[in-house]
């Protein structure tokens, strides 16, 4: 089990303020054991385990918890009169009306709280509304390329080209990390890990019964990583192939996906006008090991599954991330955080010239000093500098802690 560092870091540095901590992510990223991480750590300073009091309401042991009332008087029952009391609620959306559970603990004295969800609707009702301003989201990814490796050589392995392969085949869930590198296996773990969402996560909270269509548009989004999609185009496909669904219908089951975090939608970004463009956003997948498995191995879009692994890598580096428009041509990232903004273009091998020119081209033309990158997975002139312009090893940027 490998530390997940800079989330547990964010919690340390959240400890006992009072905000409520909310950790949110696709199910199976390891909210759950971040969460005993975060609980050991709490002991090693000194917490007794009689401040410590946590539920996962999928444990059926917990079920009857699935009630707001319930749940608030098995936690008030069990609350320190004279120090911290730390509460942990794993998937608090089980729980009908669990924000005002949530809410009655946290204006509690001595009481710090943290909850996960698998689904962004826990945060955009009544939760937003009764505690506005009062609570932190830390998002929440599968492990990254970094992290990977830790486990790969905790296991003996210690070739990043190598493990770079089964991290694009397989995907970034922890558990994945661990099990024999088998098609079968994996396969079946992450088929698991889909109709888990796909019915709980998306099906039943909107009410979908027609799981089929559902399953064309996750598809048609697999299949399209990387490219412009309109909700329209998704309705035509599936209309041609003779199923009837409305754009509006499109809309809310897209809606759903991302708010599963299955799919992250990136916006467009006018650089000349400075603006966000409501047309033509990009869907990137949480999981390239989930695509593969959805695709059947039918699409070995090496271009685009790099693209959607240093997409969720600038998520996780804090980063606000949008597609660059620049008059005709694309920027495949525009990031913006603390630090600045920096642009970014993604290539499988720019070792062709007219592949070269053509990825640096968008980059040239950009009228501003802000610093510039194209990321492949060339060794050869790894580092080499197109007139201010970075080329770097994507391996070489996976594992480093820089922009």
């Amino acid at each position: 089990m490998v530390a997940r560092k800079e989330y547990l870091d964010t919690l340390k540095s959240w400890r006992e303020k009072q905000l409520i901590k909310v950790i949110s992510g696709v199910r199976r990223s390891g909210k759950s054991t971040l969460l005993m991480q975060y609980m050991d750590y709490l002991r090693s300073t000194g917490v007794d385990n009689t401040q410590i009091v946590s539920v996962n309401l999928e444990d059926v042991d917990f079920e009857h918890l699935h009630n707001y009332k319930n749940l608030y008087a098995y936690f008030k029952d069990r609350l320190c009169s004279d120090k911290y009391t730390y509460v942990f609620i794993d998937e608090a959306q089980l729980c009908t009306n669990f924000e005002k559970a949530v809410d009655s603990l946290f204006i509690k004295k001595n009481v710090d709280v943290y909850i996960t969800g698998s689904n962004a609707h826990m945060l955009s009702g009544e939760l937003a509304t009764l505690l506005s301003g009062r609570y932190v989201e830390i998002s929440m990814l599968p492990l990254s390329f970094s992290e990977h490796m830790k486990m790969a050589e905790q296991a003996g392995v210690s070739s990043p080209k190598e493990e770079f392969n089964n991290y694009l085949r397989y995907g970034s869930f922890p558990y994945v990390s661990v099990l024999e590198r088998s098609d079968t296996i994996i396969r079946a773990y992450l088929d698991g890990i889909y109709n888990t969402i796909l019915i709980k996560d998306v099906a039943k909270r909107e009410g979908i019964t027609d799981i089929s269509v559902l399953e064309s548009i996750i598809k048609f989004l697999c299949s399209s990583i990387g490219s412009p999609v309109s909700t329209k185009k998704i309705s035509d496909t599936i209309n041609s192939a003779g199923r009837k669904i409305s754009v509006n219908t499109v809309e809310t089951y897209v809606r759903a996906l991302t708010d599963s975090f299955i799919f992250y939608k990136v916006d467009r970004y006018d650089i000349k006008g400075r603006q966000h463009l409501k047309t033509l956003g990009k869907y990137y997948i949480v999981d390239t090991g989930l695509r593969n498995m959805l695709l059947s191995g039918s699409s070995s879009d090496l271009g685009h599954q790099l693209e959607n692994i240093v997409y969720l890598e600038l998520l996780r580096r804090g980063n606000k991330v949008s597609i660059g428009k620049l008059a005709e041509r694309e920027i495949d990232f525009v990031t913006n955080n603390s630090g600045g903004v920096c642009y970014y273009q993604v290539a499988a091998s720019v070792l062709d010239e007219n592949t070269l020119s053509r990825e640096l081209a968008p980059l040239q033309k950009i009228p501003d000093h802000h610093p510039k990158f194209l990321l492949t997975l060339d060794d050869i002139m790894p580092n080499a500098n197109h007139d201010g312009i970075l080329q770097v090893n994507v391996l070489d940027w996976l594992l480093s802690k820089s922009t």
